[in-house]
């Protein structure tokens, strides 16, 4: 049953099976000129951690609505960014121009591992609101895990040991060779033009160091800080026994029956919180395409470095 937790704000679990996530139905640009209503949505946010967006999904209204939950930044990617609409980031995948994994035997589009958008910065983006502008005849869901559930469900044994350690990040767009990235066989078979311009450049960047875990600063809920993609293991612990603790961790962060994978429609947007969920992509069939457009919600947790030991800074591209 939907509820309202300010004035007309229609509220509903996002999901059967999940504790994480919500639904907001109708909200209006006229809406977001209430200050109960932002709060509203930003206490909403911090509780669930992913919220879908059904009603007015204009570019307009994605970018305003982006903006109740923090200053936006342009992408570190040139690359990435939407001509005309420097808030806007266009994650696209194209038949003719897009990169494509061959994932357990089959091939997929726009195909993305469980991970945490710029964790490879010493500065994580706060979250973003996705969009779908074009969308495929099949599949091209959207995954998400909620880590503060995942801390919460990690065995005791665990927690002891990965408290207190950091996991060291790397820039490298080529998914199949991500060491902790657990899809079964995962092969390259085509980078886009945009990945390859990335990848030309990816020994330019320095590794960064974020802490395994952290606590969420509004409810002092316990955060698991792990991001299977761009990990390249744990600083205090080099060598195979780090290793296997961190697979052991992403093992049961990363179990199937507690994400949620959203199925797009026409006039969705999901924002969610990049500090404490995972997302990932199942790709499209390759002959097909898709198109989506994201914000990106300025943040600093002030947890990250460089693994050099610079200062934090802006990432330099």
């Amino acid at each position: 049953m939907a509820t309202a937790t300010a004035s007309s704000l229609d509220v509903a679990p996002l999901g059967l099976d999940q504790s994480f996530g919500a639904m907001v139905s109708g909200l209006t640009r006229e809406q977001l000129r209430e200050e109960p209503i932002r709060k509203a949505l930003f206490d909403l946010w911090i509780d669930k951690g992913v919220i879908l967006f059904r009603g007015d999904t204009s570019a307009e209204m994605h970018v305003e609505l982006s903006r109740c939950f923090g200053e936006l930044e342009p992408h570190p990617f040139p690359e990435s960014a939407e001509p005309g609409l420097p808030e806007l980031v266009k994650i696209k995948y194209y038949p003719e121009d897009g990169t494509c994994y061959d994932v357990g035997g089959e091939q997929r589009g726009g195909w993305l591992p469980w991970h945490s958008d710029l964790i490879y910065t010493d500065r994580i983006n706060r979250g973003g609101i996705l969009r779908p502008v074009q969308l495929p005849q099949e599949l091209g869901h959207t995954g998400f895990i909620d880590q503060i559930a995942a801390w919460d469900r990690l065995p005791q044994a665990l927690k002891d040991r990965i408290e207190g350690l950091h996991i060291v990040y790397v820039v490298d767009m080529d998914f199949s060779r991500h060491p902790f990235v657990h899809s079964g066989e995962v092969r390259c078979l085509r980078m886009a033009k945009s990945g390859t311009a990335i990848a030309r450049r990816m020994w330019t960047y320095p590794r960064v160091v974020h802490p395994a875990v952290f606590t969420q600063a509004e409810t002092g809920r316990k955060v698991l800080n792990v991001s299977p993609g761009f990990a390249e293991g744990i600083l205090e612990m080099g060598g195979p026994d780090g290793d296997v603790l961190l697979r052991e961790v992403i093992a049961h962060c990363t179990e199937p029956a507690t994400a949620h994978f959203h199925q797009w429609r026409q006039g969705d947007m999901v924002l969610w919180d990049n500090w404490r969920v995972l997302h990932c992509a199942t790709g499209v069939p390759t002959e097909q395409t898709r198109v989506m457009q994201r914000t990106t919600i300025k943040g600093d947790y002030a947890l990250g470095r460089k693994l050099d030991g610079a200062a934090a800074t802006d990432f330099d591209v």
